[in-house]
């Protein structure tokens, strides 16, 4: 028997016996869908694929730079109506056809203007009842379906209008795409920073300066192809899955192949598959192509990354040094070149110099220098000693003198950190590395800049790029080793404002230094160090065939492109970063 109590249950559990609830975008949404049942009762399709031949804006534009009036401070204002009438009346044929996005749109009785959009820029689309007819009432501000978002074509001959606006005198238009969600009215950044991530397709179109920065990511790596291919190299492809871990020092994705029954890899750097290219006789490559790591997600840090790496036969670290410096600058001015007002924007923002030269300093001066900065009279003194007393002094326990040092010190050090990460340091290499981590990384943006007087910005100073060099062995393996100084290596990692940029290092080459290396890396592994590589014997045995001499280097394109773009987070150069499942 059914009870009074039974039918509330199952009003509250059926959505079709409760009443119904729409929010505000539901109800637009509705609407527009009504719009779209429109256009198909009246035969034509709402989502068409005929627009034809089409003129970008840009090329619509181009004629009339010279018909714009000055503006304020000598830049470009309105357009002369004479002068682009004049233009239009010289032409054979002026009748331009545009298709795009309506970004916006304003309508007053017998006149409408549409804000149209295409790749190339925006113009405005005017639209008057007694030429368009029929058209004329498609415009949803009259009654009809063409809303804000939906993408149409319009066919006319450009002309002024009175308020000097370059538009496009409409002699038809239709509607090429429905947009049945509107874009948002308000779109403020950082609130609303994880929803552009999500729906990155809104964030191009509510923000163009987040669609330039995904143009000039393209540029950017055009421009690093083109300067590697014109001095010589050979782009190649290796495998993206591996059975072996390689190439770095991080922990990979692990994945199955079924058919083969076999455990693989996400690659996590393809250096090992290039360097074999060397012992083939190829003796300049590159790769650009996306790397894994199973780390953890900063801004700086996203699990799956492009990678541009490069291997030159008969180079050193310190020629790759030079060829950083003008590789950067030859991407850097190709980027003004085909973005001038994008580019001057983010170049004024920048709070490094791209040309000056770079400071080149080694590990363990950078350590020292950063020890001395603090001004610790007790460390001041252990410094002047060199970095390999350094080392041993903090292999006492330094815990009870913290409290004091912070004190004294010029500079907040993380020396809580620094105590924990030392204690796990196997060896005077591993200790190194860890001073300078901690002491002189922080500080490399504030310890190297420009003199503010030779700057003509204002006097303003800037930071300049560090290329640090000769890193221990014991954290380089497969760098060469120095040959002056066998517990250090031919190798430099480049930082930008604080950030690391590069990795490069001269090519260990010696068979049986790296099946040495790769044997040290497999008893690290067995004491439970994670982020370390197996033993490639392959890799061994192609050694034993003989590489030449040779250069290495690897860059992430994420970080370049935030670096040029002046980005604060690798989430805003990668379209569609990695997140977590939205909460339902």
């Amino acid at each position: 028997m059914t009870t009074k109590h039974d039918e509330a249950d199952k009003t509250e559990q059926s959505p079709s016996l409760a009443p119904q609830q729409h929010s505000p975008e539901e109800m637009i949404i509705a609407s527009r869908r009504e719009r779209g049942a429109i256009v198909r009762e009246r035969g034509d399709d709402p989502f068409a694929n005929d627009a034809g031949a089409l003129t970008t804006i840009a090329a619509v534009v181009a004629p009339f730079a010279d018909a714009r009036k000055p503006g304020a401070e000598g830049a470009a204002g309105k357009y002369d109506a004479a002068a682009v009438a004049a233009i239009v009346g010289a032409q054979p044929d002026a009748e331009v056809r545009v298709a795009g996005r309506v970004i916006a749109a304003r309508s007053f009785g017998n006149l409408a203007f549409l804000r149209l959009r295409d790749r190339t820029g925006e113009i405005q689309i005017f639209c008057r009842k007694d030429v368009l007819g029929a058209d004329f009432g498609r415009l949803a501000g009259s009654g009809g379906e063409i809303d804000v978002a939906d993408h149409v074509v319009a066919t006319g001959v450009p002309l002024v209008t009175k308020t000097g606006e370059l538009s496009v005198d409409a002699k038809s238009l239709r509607m090429l795409t429905k947009a049945y969600r509107p874009l948002p009215e308000k779109w403020h950044g950082l609130q609303d920073v994880e929803l552009r991530y999500r729906q990155r397709y809104v964030d191009l179109v509510a923000n163009p300066d987040v669609a330039d920065v995904f143009r000039a990511r393209a540029l950017i790596v055009r421009a690093l192809r083109r300067y590697l291919d014109e001095d010589g190299f050979l782009e190649v492809e290796t495998p993206t899955l591996v059975s072996l871990v390689g190439g770095a020092t991080a922990r990979p994705f692990n994945t199955h192949h079924n058919a083969l029954d076999l455990d693989l890899f996400m690659r996590i750097a393809p250096e090992l598959y290039l360097k074999r290219c060397l012992v083939g006789g190829l003796e300049r490559v590159y790769e650009i192509g996306r790397c894994y790591r199973n780390e953890g997600i900063s801004t700086r840090h996203n699990p799956e990354f492009t990678m541009l790496e490069f291997y030159r036969a008969y180079a050193n670290y310190g020629d790759l040094m030079s060829m950083t410096e003008a590789m950067l600058r030859y991407v850097d001015a190709a980027l003004a070149q085909s973005m001038p007002e994008a580019h001057a924007r983010w170049s004024a923002a920048r709070s490094f110099a791209l040309d000056r030269p770079f400071a080149r300093v080694t590990m363990s001066d950078a350590a020292l220098h950063a020890v001395r900065a603090l001004k610790v009279p007790e460390l001041l003194a252990v410094a002047d000693r060199g970095w390999r007393e350094l080392v041993a002094f903090f292999q006492i326990d330094f815990g009870p003198k913290i409290k004091e040092w912070s004190k004294s010190a010029s500079r907040a050090v993380d020396w809580g950190n620094f105590r924990k990460a030392y204690a796990k340091c196997e060896n005077a290499g591993e200790r190194l590395f860890s001073l300078y981590e901690y002491f002189a990384e922080p500080f490399l943006s504030s310890d190297y800049r420009t003199e503010a007087a030779s700057l003509s910005e204002g006097g303003a100073s800037k930071s300049i790029p560090v290329f640090v060099i000769d890193h221990p062995f014991e954290i380089s393996p497969l760098a060469r080793r120095k040959d002056d100084d066998p517990s250090l290596t031919d190798r430099f990692e480049l930082f930008v404002e604080g950030r690391e940029l590069c990795n490069a290092f001269s090519e260990l080459n010696d068979p049986d230094d790296q099946a040495a290396r790769f044997r040290e890396q497999v008893e690290k592994k067995a004491r439970g160090a994670e982020e370390t590589m197996d033993y490639d014997e392959d890799y061994v045995r192609a050694l034993e065939h003989g590489m030449p001499p040779a250069a290495g280097f690897g860059m992430g394109i994420d970080r370049l492109v935030m670096m040029l773009c002046h980005q604060p987070s690798i989430r805003d150069v990668i379209l569609f970063p990695l997140l977590r499942p939205q909460a339902t």
